[in-house]
């Protein structure tokens, strides 16, 4: 019996693409899981290129597993992700222990990879893009839970100035909508009551049917919806530029849709995202929130933001902290910009000092986090709707489960509920979390 450990960084793709190898290896290989990587006879690294220094990131984990190498010949080391679909064969010229390199879109060839060099001893690498190739195994995954996460798309055309996210996962292509909707209907059938829908630019899915036609993100979220046992719907990761009327008219009629909503603008000044190519203004984005507003009066927004970006001037940072507290984001993530190599802002000067970045990073968050807790005191002795999705990890004499505005709620209440929605008053609140009690 042999046993595979995953280590896995990055967004909630690389999350549901380790599901996808965890499955496959079982079923294919008979291998088991462990966490604990000395045990392991296959180590995985799924990576994520997004921040700075993600190569050298990869190369420190590599150098640890080396240890576990140089005890057991017989290890096997694979890189995947994002990482290794940028650096492909360099990886193995600075790390020749590696016998695995992996892309994005080939990890499901990772089985007969590893069949391979436990027969020939030698480096086995694929960093193509077979396009949906990878999907035709989703159903191997295995429920763990009562909310499951779905790709429905694939790579982005957007080429933002400072994103990776082309070059690693390809050209946006998005899977049929009926294999998306059968896949659903099993995990819901298994028990699964939230469905996250996943895709880099997801809201942009524009998937062919059976008859030939295609399906537009506000259609699918419908066909979702009337799937039996699917109660709650989520999606990650949007782009303004395709938020589209037609998804905003889904908050009218698709209660199952929550009101909630993740949509990164990565900067308050017009000027800065025009030099990160983002192709739209903050004139637009408050169209779209106002419109949204209208559609679902009790919406919340979380974004993201770029942090010193080059060519951030003071002026555009104090007009990014104007639309902070003009749009009243509720969360957000936030990073100080991230120099990566091949895109174009790589090549723009960088006129800010590493502390500069800091302190407005710093400014932006205190703003970002005092209005997270002001909308949590909103909620305090409301009734709130919660999927329980287990024991809370705090207290094993409390359960948990989440808001449709993403807070954990914890409580006493009977583990014969859990995989259930229920109505909760909230009775104590901090700033992302909430204690409640069974209404």
């Amino acid at each position: 019996m042999k046993y595979i450990y995953i280590k896995t960084w990055g967004c909630q793709m690389n999350e549901y693409d380790s599901s996808l190898m965890a499955s496959l290896l079982q079923k294919k290989n008979q291998y088991l899981i462990t966490l604990n990587p000395e045990q392991a006879d296959i180590l995985i690294l799924n990576t994520c290129s997004i921040r700075e220094k993600a190569q050298e990131k990869v190369f420190h984990q590599l150098g640890r597993w080396r240890k576990i190498k140089n005890k057991n010949s017989e290890v096997i080391i694979a890189v995947g992700g994002c990482v290794a679909t940028q650096e492909g064969e360099e990886i193995y010229k600075r790390a020749n222990y590696v016998d695995i390199i992996f892309g994005t879109q080939t990890l499901h060839r990772l089985p007969e990879m590893i069949s391979e060099v436990e027969k020939k001893r030698k480096l086995s690498i694929d960093i193509s893009f077979p396009k949906l190739e990878k999907f035709d195994h989703s159903l191997e995954i295995k429920k763990t839970g009562y909310t499951a996460a779905i790709s429905i798309m694939e790579g982005c055309n957007k080429y933002c100035s400072f994103c990776v996210v082309p070059y690693t996962r390809g050209n946006e292509i998005s899977r049929p909508c009926d294999d998306i909707l059968f896949e659903i209907s099993v995990l819901a059938e298994k028990g699964v009551r939230e469905i996250n829908l996943l895709g880099q630019n997801v809201n942009a899915y524009q998937g062919p049917t059976f008859n030939g036609k295609i399906c537009f993100f506000s259609e699918l979220i419908r066909l979702v919806s009337e799937i039996d046992g699917i109660d709650r719907i989520r999606f990650t990761t949007s782009n303004p530029l395709e938020f589209t009327d037609d998804i905003i008219e889904v908050y009218k009629d698709t209660p199952k849709l929550v009101s909630f909503l993740h949509l990164p603008v990565q900067s308050g000044s017009n000027r800065i995202l025009h030099l990160m190519k983002r192709s739209y203004t903050i004139e637009d984005y408050q169209s779209i929130v106002e419109k949204l507003i209208i559609a679902r009066p009790n919406i919340q927004i979380s974004s993201d933001f770029i942090v010193g970006f080059p060519g951030e001037t003071e002026t555009d940072f104090q007009q990014t902290m104007t639309f902070i507290k003009n749009i009243n984001f509720d969360m957000s993530f936030s990073f100080i910009y991230s120099n990566r190599p091949g895109t174009p802002s790589s090549e723009m000067e960088d006129n800010l000092d590493l502390k500069e970045k800091k302190k407005r990073l710093y400014i932006l968050q205190n703003r970002i986090n005092l209005q997270t807790m002001l909308w949590s005191r909103k909620m305090f002795q409301s009734i709130q709707s919660i999927l329980v999705e287990g024991v809370s990890n705090k207290n094993v004499m409390e359960l948990y489960g989440r808001t449709e505005n993403n807070r954990i709620v914890t409580f006493h209440g009977s583990p014969k509920i859990i995989g259930q929605f229920v109505d909760l008053r909230i009775k104590k609140v901090h700033t992302h979390t909430l204690k409640g009690e069974l209404f």
